[in-house]
C-alpha cells in the first residue's frame, strides 16, 4: 500500500513543472489565509469596530475601542498582504497575535472541535460555540507561509529579485 501511494505521489509530483509545483501551496495557502482575514476584518469594519469593541470590553480587553480598530486594521491590511505575498513575515507577526488572542480570549473555553452539534429538528440545525480547532489552523497555515516563504508568485519574491539584479549590477533593475 505504501510503495503504491509512493509511485502515485511521484507521478503526481513529476507531472507538474517545477515552477508551477513550488508556487503552488504557498499561493493556495495564502489565497484561503489573507481572504479569511479580509473577510473578518471587513465584517468588523461593516457592523462598525464599535460594535466589535463592546465585545472585547464584555471579554475585559483593555482600551476595547482602540483594540477593535487595531485588530480589524491588521486584518485588513495583513490580510491584503498575506494574499499579495508582501512583507508576510512583518505581517505574519501581528495576524498571529491576534489569532493567539482570539484562541486564548473566546475560543479556548469551548475545547477543540470547530463544530458542535447542539440541536437538530425539521427545520433547522443548530450548532454550538466554537473551538479553537480552525485558529489552529489558521496559526499553522501562517507559519508555513511566513517560514516557508510565500513563493514565486509574491511580491517578497518579486522585490527579492530586484534586489539581487541591483546587486549584480543587472540594467534591468
Amino acid at each position: 500500500m505504501t510503495s503504491l501511494l509512493a509511485t502515485h505521489a511521484h507521478r503526481a509530483d513529476a507531472s507538474l513543472a517545477p515552477g508551477l509545483r513550488d508556487g503552488i501551496a504557498p499561493l493556495l495557502l495564502r489565497l484561503v489565509v489573507g481572504y479569511g482575514f479580509l473577510w473578518h476584518g471587513w465584517a468588523k469594519l461593516d457592523r462598525g469596530p464599535e460594535l466589535f469593541a463592546v465585545t472585547l470590553h464584555t471579554l475585559g480587553v483593555p482600551l476595547p475601542l482602540l483594540s477593535a480598530w487595531l485588530t480589524t486594521s491588521v486584518e485588513l491590511v495583513g490580510g491584503l498582504a498575506i494574499l499579495a505575498g508582501a512583507y508576510v513575515p512583518w505581517v505574519s507577526v501581528p495576524l498571529a497575535i491576534v489569532l493567539q488572542t482570539a484562541l486564548l480570549t473566546v475560543h479556548l473555553p469551548y475545547g477543540f472541535p470547530s463544530v458542535r452539534l447542539v440541536e437538530v429538528s425539521e427545520s433547522a440545525i443548530k450548532f454550538g460555540p466554537v473551538g479553537y480547532e480552525v485558529v489552529l489552523l489558521y496559526l499553522g497555515a501562517l507559519g508555513a507561509i511566513a517560514f516557508g516563504g510565500p513563493g514565486p508568485w509574491s511580491v517578497d519574491h518579486w522585490r527579492r529579485h530586484r534586489a539581487q539584479l541591483r546587486e549584480s549590477g543587472d540594467p534591468r533593475s
